[in-house]
């Protein structure tokens, strides 16, 4: 028996070096790993950065949109303009419009401004509706009609301000602007200001932007996302009762029971490829399907989930398909093995194993359906177009309505900066739906999930 050399020499005739002496390569090696865990390191915060800068950008543009600024007046309702006949009829008290409450409103605000000692260089009643919003006519009509007992008396009412002096509130408006805008002059926004200081405008939150309705251009700080979250609603009533029980019931036929031939290799092959089809396609096929060839009604949020269906139908059995195959085979021959069915093994023990995928699938696809635009416009569901909430369930399926990221695209595109405002507040309002589905895709998953 030979003692080993100290320094053997390899086939190539170098020699080695002490183990805890690092050479020229293991020196390189390390190098290049830590040159790998830099990259990884700073491409992880790329995306941290990015995603926090987007976040910001949201929170710091959408945030506004949940308040909004109001006039507190005390309004007179003469019952010489608003129940002429004195009889209380509603409708007479209906026949009286908008354009016979404007001045009742203009002339509370000249009042307030008066009793209150302010000093302002507009002393007629018409110089001051560049600081009440166009729709405070129709909120205290409607007020008046729900309570025709309050005719010829003094009430206070709670009014938009418009959409220029929430603007200035909120630092969106600004006194260069206003030297250029026909609607607002410097001199309204020095009566604005003391008028905060008097306690008449106010700035609160904004309840009505969660719960109201798309308005016009006229009147954006009216514009409310509530019709529209609804319109999603029912959109996702219909994909979740037929896109589930649909593919489902396609992904075991196919992964359990369907014979491997040809036939079934085009299908997987198609369900692969429609899950990569731009989802305007389906907007093309549900106009021409749906509406043109079936005569379903347009803009309903049932057309919209009928397409989102379509849209939605390749994920989830490619996810159903992917949480079958992970089951263990074992599970089926022990099933098969004390004498159950195909079925009953699939039914009594593969599917609830494979549930926690399932249901996970289902709820990113339709998390992926509720952010869609484009089909929806093709098939016209677009903003404005849905006053009022639907009167029941039917109407909820079947009345125009529009959906949360097409209600966004609209107030988007429209010129007002008061619009673009609540599209990033409508984006908050999404995301917070879609944050919602994903945490109960992961507590489902985590509830009904079981090893093996």
């Amino acid at each position: 028996m030979t003692d080993a050399t100290a320094n053997p020499v390899q086939p190539d005739g170098r020699k080695h070096g002490s183990l805890l002496q690092q050479d020229a390569r293991i020196k390189r090696r390390n190098a290049s790993e830590a040159r790998f865990k830099f990259y990884g390191i700073l491409a992880v915060a790329t995306g941290l950065f990015f995603l926090v800068a987007l976040l910001w950008a949201i929170i710091s543009n959408g945030t506004g949109a949940f308040s909004q600024t109001y006039l507190t007046v005390q309004v007179e309702l003469l019952e010489s303009k608003l129940d002429k006949k004195g009889n209380r009829d509603i409708a007479d008290i209906k026949k009286v419009s908008t354009f016979g409450y404007t001045p009742l409103i203009q002339d509370a605000l000249l009042k307030e401004v008066q009793d209150r000692g302010i000093e302002t260089e507009f002393a007629k009643k018409k110089d001051m509706k560049a600081l009440i919003s166009a729709s405070a006519a129709a909120q205290v009509r409607d007020h008046v009609i729900a309570n025709p007992d309050l005719i010829g008396q003094t009430v206070e009412f709670r009014v938009l301000a418009s959409s220029r002096v929430d603007g200035y509130l909120k630092d969106r408006v600004s006194r260069e602007s206003v030297a250029r805008d026909k609607n607002i002059s410097p001199a309204h926004l020095d009566l604005t200001d003391a008028l905060v200081e008097a306690g008449v405008i106010k700035k609160i939150f904004n309840l009505d932007f969660i719960l109201g309705s798309d308005a016009s251009d006229t009147r954006p700080e009216a514009a409310g996302m509530g019709v529209s979250m609804l319109g999603s609603l029912f959109m996702m009533l219909v994909v979740l009762g037929l896109s589930l029980p649909i593919g489902v019931a396609a992904s075991i036929y196919l992964e359990e029971f369907a014979p491997q031939n040809r036939w079934t290799d085009l299908i997987e092959v198609n369900i692969s490829n429609l899950a990569a089809v731009p989802s305007i396609v389906f907007g093309i096929l549900g106009l021409a399907v749906f509406i043109q060839f079936a005569h379903l009604p347009q803009s309903a949020p049932l057309v919209g989930g009928l397409v989102l269906t379509l849209m939605t139908l390749p994920t989830i059995i490619i996810a159903t398909r992917a949480s079958l195959k992970a089951v263990p085979p074992s599970i089926r021959d022990a099933a098969l093995g004390v004498g159950a069915s195909k079925m009953q093994s699939v039914f009594h023990h593969v599917l609830p194993l494979a549930a926690p995928g399932i249901l996970t699938g289902t709820i990113i696809g339709l998390a992926q359906a509720l952010g869609e635009t484009a089909p929806l416009l093709l098939i016209g569901m677009v903003g404005f177009i849905a006053s009022n909430y639907p009167e029941g369930v039917l109407d909820g399926f079947v009345a125009p309505n529009s959906a949360m990221p097409a209600q966004i695209y609209e107030w988007a595109k429209r010129a007002d900066p008061a619009f673009y405002e609540r599209a990033w507040g409508g984006i908050i309002i999404l995301l917070v739906f879609l944050i919602t589905m994903n945490i109960i895709a992961i507590i489902l998953r985590r509830r009904f999930e079981r090893r093996w």
